[in-house]
């Protein structure tokens, strides 16, 4: 509940100087409707008092007692007041994207084929972007292959059963240059984030890091700092991981290590649901309208202001 009163506020606050605006006109309106204006300035106010007959029928409704200028200034409030939009709440805009792109940077260098395991970290990684494929799918996924270069294989796309199967056609022979050049697949990834309307976030599948996370990080600025994540796929007390687990330290993002189930699949999807709520809560959230629940409240004052009108006969009797 305190929470909800430190939220509240108007959408549309500039229609509240309406409010003085209704009260002059409902001051003006109130005085021509008085039958003695004329004689007020020609007679002494006691006097006038005097010679006036105020008594009239008395209704037996206590709500047609008011006048009805009180009537009409309360509505002309509440109208003012429903249009200026109190709200209190955010709602999820439905014209906003769902999901926000998620663009894996996939390391395919001579170490990511290296046989020295049972599967190579290249097989580690085809298989987990299909999981991560089958996870989101409907939801934008896009792939970039770096080694000494980078290169886009898929814009965001939310066909993430191609992105799988392109995944597993890359492989070192392919690249045309040998080396580790992440801050270039980096810069790559934000000529996509540029063409995406709300920005992106970025998931690194890498073995080892073997560039200057100071040259990382200035690349990942140069790009406005998107959320980043990094998905290790050797063993934790490995040197490899460790030289990861320094990118993401200076990039200010967090690494997932590789697990046998989809645990690590499900933190990278949950990664990327939250920074996407974030990163575009001005464009996917809006405030709530609440204005128009004053919509019966004016009827039933417009119902209640109505008055039964005397007859003739009714009065002489």
């Amino acid at each position: 509940m305190i929470g909800a009163w430190n939220a509240f506020h108007f959408i549309r606050p500039a229609y509240l100087l309406l409010i003085p605006v209704a009260f002059g006109l409902a001051w003006m309106w109130h005085r021509s409707r008085d039958p003695l204006r004329g004689w007020r300035n020609q007679i002494d106010s006691d006097l006038l008092d005097a010679l006036a007959h105020h008594d009239g029928p008395r209704s037996s409704h206590w709500w047609q007692r008011f006048p009805a200028v009180a009537w009409l200034l309360t509505g002309w409030t509440v109208c003012v007041v429903a249009i200026a939009g109190p709200t209190w709440q955010v709602e999820a805009n439905p014209f906003a994207q769902d999901a926000q792109p998620l663009i894996i940077l996939m390391k395919a260098d001579e170490t990511m084929a290296s046989a020295a395991l049972t599967t190579t970290p290249l097989e580690r990684a085809t298989l987990k972007i299909a999981d991560l494929a089958e996870a989101r799918k409907g939801d934008p996924l896009g792939l970039i292959a770096y080694s000494g270069s980078a290169h886009t294989v898929l814009p965001p796309t939310e066909d993430t059963t191609v992105v799988a199967d392109m995944a597993a056609e890359i492989s070192p022979a392919i690249m045309p240059v040998a080396g580790d050049a992440l801050d270039q697949a980096i810069t790559e990834a934000g000529r996509l984030i540029n063409r995406e309307e709300g920005g992106a976030t970025l998931l690194i599948i890498a073995n080892q890091a073997s560039v200057d996370p100071k040259q990382v990080a200035a690349a990942h600025q140069a790009i406005g700092s998107p959320p980043i994540e990094i998905l290790s796929l050797l063993p934790e007390d490995s040197q490899e991981t460790a030289s990861l687990q320094a990118i993401a330290k200076t990039l200010g993002g967090t690494r997932v290590p590789l697990t046998v189930d989809d645990q690590d699949i499900q933190s990278i999807i949950q990664f990327a649901e939250r920074r996407s709520t974030s990163g575009i809560a001005g464009q996917s959230d809006r405030w709530q309208e609440f204005g128009y629940w004053l919509s019966p409240l004016l009827a039933a004052m417009v119902a209640l202001s109505f008055r039964r009108e005397r007859t003739a006969n009714e009065d002489g009797s």
